[in-house]
């Protein structure tokens, strides 16, 4: 399926300063870059500073915390959501994850924090709040920028309105001397956008459009990969495709702790916007419910599609 190539490719965006101000020639020259990136590689590196340091050592120290509680603590975060609750796969051993849904709200990480600390605990309830919002902020400016480009915002506003915030906080153990290194299969997100934040190991690799796959070196406190969903690329008329990615990790490494912000919809109905269809690009995609299609991913069928976005929603 492609060898690996060790060395990072994708496009490093500054998300910095005057770049954040929608007036600053900084903005329009970022956003060209953005759809640039995006079209080309699904998604990019984002040098954001808005997360410091501290809060960055913050939430990856809760983490670790989190995940040291004991399994039959960790199997209370459930979800009626595919995927949005507590994650531990046989088929996948060296992965385990934990998901806070409504992640930029107040009432949706209390809820799982009561839920994992029954007695409480502020610290990283509040770590948890601050940390989702400043990476919410940053997945609002790029897709504004992607409208903007396209020349779609107002299709877009109801888009932003009708997403909802699930942070997964996720270990990968070393594999063993007899286990596989696989700690994530290939697969493309089912989001509109995620944005995954790494620590102290890599792991992480995209497939190009070549078919190799290229390790993403990104370990730096301000780095944050910005990657397309199957939504997105539903959105765009097929403009944006999400990039397959997987996780492997090495035999002997520490563990890895990583972060992913996911973007969901809930509660709207996802078209191509007028402007987006034309000769050269026809409609590909019927007006489709995104909470609906993750259930449909979940299905035999869906399961089974090669691609599930256009076996839900495909003309």
């Amino acid at each position: 399926m492609g060898s690996v190539t060790r060395q990072n490719q994708l496009p490093v965006l500054d998300f910095t300063g005057e770049t954040l101000n929608p007036s600053s020639t900084r903005w329009l020259s970022t956003r060209e870059e953005v759809v640039r990136a995006l079209e080309e590689y699904g998604c990019f590196i984002a040098n954001y500073d808005k997360v410091s340091l501290e809060l960055h050592q913050a939430i990856f120290l809760a983490s670790q915390e989190l995940f040291e509680l004991p399994t039959e603590t960790k199997v209370l975060n459930t979800s009626d959501s595919p995927s949005h609750g507590y994650i531990a796969h046989r088929r996948i051993p060296l992965l385990e994850a934990l998901g806070i849904e409504n992640a930029t709200t107040v009432d949706g990480v209390q809820r799982f924090t009561n839920v994992l600390w029954p007695n409480g605990n502020n610290h990283f309830s509040e770590t948890a709040l601050s940390y989702s919002k400043l990476v919410a902020e940053l997945n609002h400016v790029v897709m504004r920028m992607v409208a903007e480009t396209y020349g779609v915002e107002k299709d877009c506003e109801s888009l932003l309105g009708s997403i909802y915030y699930l942070l997964r906080l996720i270990k990968y153990r070393a594999p063993r001397e007899d286990e596989s290194n696989v700690g994530l299969f290939p697969h493309a997100d089912q989001t509109f956008m995620s944005i995954l934040h790494q620590a102290q190991v890599n792991g992480l690799e995209i497939m190009t459009k070549n078919g190799d796959w290229m390790l993403i070196d990104s370990l730096s406190p301000s780095s944050f990969i910005v990657m397309a969903g199957d939504v997105c690329m539903a959105w765009t008329n097929g403009r944006i495709e999400p990039p397959l990615h997987r996780v492997t990790i090495m035999s002997g490494s520490e563990q890895r702790y990583s972060l992913s912000l996911f973007a969901f919809m809930r509660d709207v109905m996802v078209q191509v916007p007028e402007k987006l269809v034309d000769d050269e690009h026809p409609l590909q995609y019927k007006p489709f419910d995104p909470f609906k299609y993750l259930l449909f991913c979940v299905t035999e069928e869906g399961q089974k599609s090669k691609c599930q976005i256009k076996s839900y929603c495909g003309v």
